[in-house]
């Protein structure tokens, strides 16, 4: 684990050194995952702060961050290797024109290491000068049954076997982070190599932390305005509820926008911001957002 972890405060403080505002229970996670060298799944609603973990602690400890996409349909070419086709063709033509075609020793050269195109997974089990570096699977709901269980042998032993080339495996294990917005539930198996947890919606004082230190031109108080109407929305029936990153969003377009109090024209002015759905606008129009905004006042008041 590296020794600027040592402890769960520890993970927190090198966590806001990178301005990620981190709650205990989210801390012990990820130490424990940093303590036991295992993965850290990740599961929650889109928008919550899950991939950003991962670039966070990559920025924080000073490691490479190597970042996979997941996608439906996405194979081993994509995620781990592929051979150079185009220059190995070069290398084939090449060895034909001289008249110096040995095809016992042309195959193997063929097929080492100057041909592999390394990807993401490859490239995380690689040594790197500044320590093991910090692989993010991200979003993996999107992938399908197969390519999980391609995972399961790096995951288990941090190890890629290429046919070519034999094992390789990492000298140093890389601090994986996956994460899952939930579309499909993943297979226990996978889970079972990860320490899991649930990411929630911030609580307001965390949010607020959050919204500061990232959108730090506002004030106290239109932050404070920004992240109680932003929590109400939440409590709305909405296809897909703001997120943490909309709140940032939407904290700096009201600096942009030179905004100083939030009224119900600026709210209709910048709600792309916030809400990504044409329904969800819809709904919020139905109920009024003068009525949200003062709901939103209300409870902000109360408090």
């Amino acid at each position: 684990m590296n020794e600027a972890a040592g402890s769960i405060r520890d993970v927190q403080e090198i966590l806001r050194s990178a301005d990620y505002i981190c709650d205990r229970p989210l801390a012990t996670a990820v130490y424990l995952s940093l303590k036991l060298q295992r993965p850290l799944f990740l599961e929650g609603e889109a928008g919550v702060g899950k991939t950003e973990i991962a670039r966070s602690l990559a920025a924080a400890l000073g490691r490479t961050l190597i970042r996979l996409q997941c996608y439906e349909g996405l194979d081993t070419s994509s995620a781990v290797y592929e051979w150079n086709f185009a220059s190995q063709m070069i290398t084939i033509r090449t060895a034909e024109a001289s008249g110096q075609l040995n095809r016992e020793a042309l195959r193997g050269e063929l097929f080492t290491r100057d041909y592999l195109i390394a990807r993401p997974l490859l490239r995380a089990l690689e040594p790197h000068s500044e320590g093991a570096p910090v692989l993010l699977i991200d979003e993996i709901d999107r992938t399908d049954e197969p390519f999980e269980a391609f995972l399961l042998e790096i995951l288990g032993d941090f190890q890629i076997t290429i046919p070519e080339l034999g094992t390789i495996r990492a000298d140093a294990p890389p601090i994986v982070v996956l994460t899952s917005n939930r579309t499909r539930e993943i297979h226990d198996a996978l889970k079972r190599r990860c320490f899991y947890y649930w990411v929630e919606y911030p609580e307001f004082e965390r949010e607020l932390k959050i919204v500061l230190t990232r959108a730090p031109g506002a004030s106290q108080q239109l932050t404070r305005d920004i992240v109680t109407f932003v929590q109400k929305l939440r409590e709305l029936q909405l296809y897909k509820r703001p997120g943490i990153a909309e709140s940032i969003d939407w904290a700096k377009c009201l600096l942009a926008m030179d905004v100083v109090e939030i009224s119900p024209d600026v709210i209709a002015d910048t709600i792309g911001a916030l809400l990504k759905y044409q329904d969800d606008i819809a709904s919020l129009h139905s109920l009024g957002i003068e009525q949200v905004l003062k709901q939103a006042r209300t409870i902000q008041d109360g408090s």
